[in-house]
Parts: structure tokens; sequence; C-alpha cells
């Protein structure tokens, strides 16, 4: 048992890594802002946090000499500035506008164009445009000024217009804003739409009209980024026409989009799908390549080598092709974060001190989080950093024991034998500490990750990317095609290896959502198992073992209700079945498989005789009531209507109701069982998003707007935005 003389002891002990406790902090103070369930006001998001941050400064000066109040007035501190800069974060982006639901003439200035792979995988790409400063040209919106935010848009499949960043088009369009969640707690793209600057997406109707006069005033930095990115796209595809050589695209310009679907399936099954993801993995090969080409060269010139730092030279150098790496791959937020670990990396080189270390990580975590707390909800945030976390303490922890085992070989036997080892470790370490945020946010497991990776990433590092690189500085000759060649040899081994990989039993586990509980548990479990050096740290492997089987330890909805009301799911014993029609009913369809980890099966409601589950407890056509359905579950009875030719004009008959604990319906009720305690409907939907309903103990109905509250990303119902006023008329 400790008492508060032990804990002072054991607090002194760490003085030295209370400092990494905080990253840990503020990213809590943004998470308690991400999902606090309504919009603070200036006096709630700014306003008490700086009262916080001053009370505390005040409390820490007041009571200096204890350790504890300085402790306490640093979290607290800590939290304030995480949920102020949160708070900040939201309200520097630009509102959300309202888009038309009509086909729409827009305009625009391209900023980026993707290639995408032919939806039935045979002929020509499909492209899509990212397109800025964009006005719409009807007569709602007539003097409207250009909307601050991007639209997405694809083209038609035989759309030959030659297009690149900063060319002014005009197309006329299909536009939507960005969905809804498919179920209570799903993949929020409203948030990742009103962080990212876009306002929505949608398809072209036509072939788009390159306007010569239009050039638009995207920064000429970055469209001259955008111009060099589309040319060593194409350079790769006109050598390398195949899936290989989209991979190959994917690693020299960060674009995966032409990647082919079967292909994102055996990375993913395999456990290689963060090959395909450039991020720190790629950056770290890139920049050691560089690092030891320039080293190599400078040592063997000899005025340089004995006069000049080589060591610091060659980080500086490597640290600089890294930069331009991550600009040429579209300086994606994961790339961004690893080359600021970088830095912190390089700049230890250079003083002396050692390259990598916790208050590195901690000093790069910080960084990120002041400048874009919304990355504390980003899967490759937490990925990387629950890697590089676990790296660090796992080898400050078993360097020592690997250096006395291994001191009994000597020469070749010790290198080869340190490697090998160092290897299986950084796959194990890495793999096994984001496994969790992997179930979390994919709903898979890949046993086989260890090994597939043992064998992908050493490939990688010492024939893949250094071809790579060399294509890349081949380019301007217009040589590059002997390296990219050779670097496809080596891709094609990669995917062998995913291809098999994915084909051996059990490669993928599907598992249940995960409750964000779960996620929060896993990751301060884990920032206690590695952060602390005391014995104490153990304490944080339970806590990770228990959040990582949460999503067994919580129930699963019975019923599954679309954000549009029109599709309804019923969870079976092995399936979801799945009633009804909606907008993105393959989108939404995908979502409730991977949430409830079962696959999902249409249910037959339009047939002239009554079909039923084999243990009965759904019958849809049963009586004179047409296109419904009757659930019998715990003791409940609920009524579907999953087909209403008349709006709801038909009422549904009332000895249907008589029995009913609730009733769902794909149209208004209006006055269709009007005495059943729940009632839920078109109307119901339209106004709270998705809904889940649990019928274990009673009925309980969880909403999308319930667990999402009234929040600045979050559309009104509807999918409404802010509207786009003209400008004011010139006196």
């Amino acid at each position: 048992m400790l008492n508060p003389m032990s804990v002072m002891v054991l607090l002194d002990a760490e003085f030295r890594r209370l400092v990494l406790w905080v990253p840990v902090l503020l990213a809590l103070g943004a998470l308690a802002y991400f999902l606090w369930p309504y919009e603070p006001g200036l006096l709630g998001g700014v306003g008490v946090p700086a009262g916080v941050v001053g009370l505390c400064l005040g409390a820490c000066f007041y009571w200096r000499q204890s350790l504890v109040a300085r402790l306490a007035g640093g979290a607290g501190m800590a939290l304030a500035v995480g949920f102020g800069a949160a708070w900040c974060a939201a309200h520097r982006q630009p509102p959300m506008p309202e888009l038309p639901r009509r086909g729409t003439e827009i305009s625009g200035i391209v900023r980026d164009v993707a290639f995408f792979p032919a939806p039935t995988g045979q002929g020509e790409p499909v492209r899509r445009v990212t397109l800025a400063q964009v006005v719409l040209h009807d007569f709602v919106d007539d003097g409207m000024a250009p909307l601050r935010r991007t639209l997405a848009i694809r083209l038609v499949q035989n759309d030959s217009a030659l297009l690149a960043p900063g060319d002014g088009v005009r197309v006329r369009t299909m536009l939507q804003p960005p969905p809804f969640p498919a179920l209570p707690g799903g993949r929020d793209r409203q948030f990742e739409a009103w962080f990212s600057g876009q306002a929505g997406s949608g398809y072209a109707l036509e072939p788009v009209q390159v306007e010569p006069g239009a050039q638009g005033r995207v920064s000429g930095f970055w469209q001259g980024v955008a111009t060099v990115r589309g040319r060593v796209n194409a350079r790769v595809r006109a050598v390398l026409p195949g899936p290989s050589g989209a991979v190959v695209a994917t690693l020299l310009d960060g674009r995966a989009e032409a990647v082919p679907q079967d292909v994102r399936e055996d990375f993913a099954a395999s456990g290689l799908a963060h090959l395909l993801a450039v991020a720190g993995l790629h950056l770290g090969l890139v920049m050691g390549a560089a690092m030891l080409v320039c080293r190599m060269a400078l040592a063997a010139w000899e005025y340089a080598a004995l006069r000049w730092p080589c060591k610091a030279l060659s980080a500086f150098v490597a640290w600089g092709v890294g930069g331009g790496y991550v600009l040429l791959t579209g300086a994606h937020l994961p790339a961004v974060r690893s080359w600021l670990m970088a830095s912190v990396v390089v700049l230890g080189l250079m003083v002396g001190r050692r390259a990598v270390s916790m208050r590195g990580l901690a000093l790069a975590a910080t960084l990120m989080l002041l400048v874009a707390p919304q990355v504390v909800l980003d899967v490759a945030f937490q990925m990387s950093m629950a890697a590089v976390m676990a790296l660090v303490a796992g080898y400050e922890l078993l360097q020592p024991r690997l250096t006395r085992g291994l001191s009994g070989l000597t020469g070749a036997r010790h290198g080869l034998a340190r490697h090998g080892v160092m290897l299986v470790l950084t796959s194990l370490l890495a793999g096994t500490a984001t496994l969790p945020v992997v179930m979390a946010h994919f709903g898979v497991v890949q046993p086989f990750f260890v090994l597939a990776n043992l064998l992908a990433v050493p490939l990688m590092g010492v024939w893949v990317m250094p071809l790579g690189l060399a294509a890349l500085v081949a380019m301007p000759l217009h040589a590059e095609a002997p390296f990219l060649y050779l670097m496809d040899a080596g891709v094609r081994v990669v995917l062998w290896l995913a291809r098999s990989v994915a084909a051996w039993p059990g490669a993928s586990m599907e598992v249940p959502a995960m409750p964000g509980w779960g996620l929060a548990g896993v990751l301060l479990g884990l920032c206690w198992l590695c952060l602390w050096r005391w014995r104490l740290r153990w304490w944080g492997m339970p806590v990770v073992l228990c959040a990582t089987l949460s999503p067994w330890l919580v129930s699963r909805p019975d019923l599954l209700i679309s954000p549009d009301g029109q599709l309804m799911g019923v969870r079976d014993h092995t399936a979801i079945l799945v009633m009804g029609h909606a907008r993105d009913e393959r989108a939404i369809k995908a979502a409730w498989a991977q949430a409830l980890a079962i696959p999902v099966t249409g249910f037959s409601t339009t047939a002239e005789q009554a079909v039923e589950t084999p243990d009965g407890s759904l019958i849809c056509g049963e009586g004179d009531a047409g296109g419904t359905c009757t659930l019998l579950r715990n003791k409940h009875e609920v009524v579907l209507r999953v087909h209403d030719p008349s709006d709801g004009r038909s009422l549904l008959p009332p000895d249907l109701c008589a029995q009913a604990d609730l009733v769902v319906s794909v149209a208004p009720l209006r006055e269709s069982c009007p005495d059943v305690a729940v009632r839920l409907d078109r109307f119901s939907a339209w106004r709270v998003g998705a809904q889940a309903v649990f019928l274990a103990s009673g009925v309980r109905v969880v909403s999308d707007r319930q667990t999402r509250g009234e929040r600045l990303w979050v559309l009104k119902p509807g999918g409404h935005g802010m509207p786009t006023l003209p400008l004011a008329q010139a006196e």
C-alpha cells in the first residue's frame, strides 16, 4: 500500500519524466472540448481556460515549495491550454456552406487532380478534382462570394480535358454535404471535413470546361508543388501502368487513390496497410538513405572527412531531403508530424544528444497538439505516437539485456544477430502497441502482421525506397525508367507477400466496434506503461488488456436505422438483416458490418407470403399490412414499416400496434400507432440522424445527435449549412 511519503519519493525519483505527461494532459484537454455536449461560447472556450491558467500559475507560485502543488498546477494549466487550443482551432475554420441539392453549374480553381480505378475495374481511371474558390451559378446564389472551402468533384469517365493545378474550370455537378455518421458513435466525416477545409463532394454531369482566362490565385508555391506531384505521377504511370505502378506512384507522390481495391484489401489483411500511407516509416527510410549517401560521400572526400562535422552535416541534408519528400507526397498530417519528430532527432544529432528520446517525442506531440489539436482524434496520430512511444520505452528497458545476450558473439555474427533481433523487436513492439488502435478504428486484427512486416519492411528499406529516391533525382534528366523498373521488381515482391499472407486462414479477423472509453483506456494505459520507469509502470498492463477487451464488454444494438431513416438493420445471430433502401446504402452497410463484426445480408419484405427467420424472431409480410415486419426480442415487440408507397397516409392496423413497444417507419407515421410509447419515423431520423435501438431491459434509443451534441461541425437537420449570401452591390 502506498503512503503519501512513498508517493513523494517516487515522484521525486521520476522528476525528469514528469514533463513527458505535458502532451498527454494537452490531449485530454483537447478531448474534453471535442466531447463537450454543446458548443462553448467565448467565455467557456477562452475565458474559463485563461482563468484556470492564471489560478494555477498563482497556486504554483504561492506553494512553490510543494511538489504536489506544482504538479497539480502544471496539470491544470496543460488541461486548460489543451481545451482552449481546441476551441480556437475549431473556431478558426470557415462555416460549412449550404449546398444546392439539384444539378448546379459551378466554377472554381483546380487545386489538385487525383486518379481512381474505374468502377468496373476496366477502362480509363476516373479523375477527381479538388476545387477552390468555388462559385455556384444558379438563381439562388447569384452574386455570391467564392466559397472559403473546397469541393471534391468526380469527373465523368470519358472526360478528356487536360487539367493542372491553377486552371479555372466550369462544370455542371450534383453536390452533397459531408454525410452524417452511419450509426451513433461511427466515423464522423463532418468532423473531418470541418478541419480539412472541405465543403462537400459531388460528381460531374457532363465534361468539364476549362476557362483559359480564369487562372486562380492559389498560392504559387503550393500550385508549383501540386504541378510537380502531378508530373511525377504521370511519369511513373507512363512507365509502370499496372497495380504495382500505382503502388510505386503512391510511394513517390503520396496519392493512393489509384491503388486497386483488391490490392488495398490484401495489404489490410496482411497487416501491411501502413505501407500505402506515407508517414513516419517512409520518411525514415528516405532520410536514412539520404544520410547514408551523404555521409559516404563526405567520408570519401579527405578534406571534409578530416575537418567537417560529417555526421551533423549528413543529418541536416537528410532533414532537408525529408522535408522535400513530405511536400512531394502532399504534406499530409501524418507525414508532417513525422517530419517534426525527425526535426527534433536531427537537432539532437547536431548538438550531440541522443537521437531518439522520450523528450523528443513529447516535444513533437506538444507542438502538434498546440497547432492542430484535432489530431487527438486522428488514427494516424494515435498509431504513430503509440508505436514510437512503445519503441523508445521498449529499447530503454531491453537494450541492456540485448547487449548482455549478444556479448558472446563477435564479428559478422554479432552484427547479423543484433540487426535480426532488433528487426523482430521493432516489429513486435510497434505492432503490439498499435494493435488496439487498429481494432478501434478498423475493426480488424491481423495475427500475422509481425511476420509480414519482418519481410516487407527490410525490403522497402534496402531496395524499394532508395531506388525511388534515385528515380526522383533522375527525373529532371528523363533517366528515371531503369530505377522505376528496379523499384517495381521490389514492389511486386511486396504485393506477392501481401497477397500470400492475406490468403492464410485467420489472416484478418473482424472484431466489434470498440467504445470510446476503451480506446482512451488503451492509450492512457500505454502512456502509464511507457512514460514511467518505476515498477508501478506495470499497472498500465492490466488497464491496456481490459480496455482491449472492451468491444466484448458492451452491449450491441438490436436494431440500426440509417441517417435518412430509409434503411433498417436487425442484428441476428450471424448477420445483419437489412431492409429498405437508402441513398448511401453501400457505405452504410459497410459501416454497420464493421461496427458489429458480422456480415450484412438483405431480408426480403416484398414476397407474396410471409417470410421469417429460422428462430421466428423476425416475421415480414404477415397479415394485411404490406411492407411491414414484426421483431420479437427479449419480450419486446417492434413493428417495422420498411415499405410504404402511401407516404404514411395508409395507417397501420390498430391490431398490429396493440402489443408493440416500438414502431419504426420509413415514412411519416402520422396518426399510425398513436398509443405506442416509442415512435420513430422519417422525420425523427431527419431531426436526430442515425439511431441505434437496444432491447435488453426496456427500449433504449441512442441517436447520432445525442452522441455528438450541437457542435460547429454537426450539420443542421437535413445536412443544411450556412446560406451563401450574395455580395453587396457596389454604389
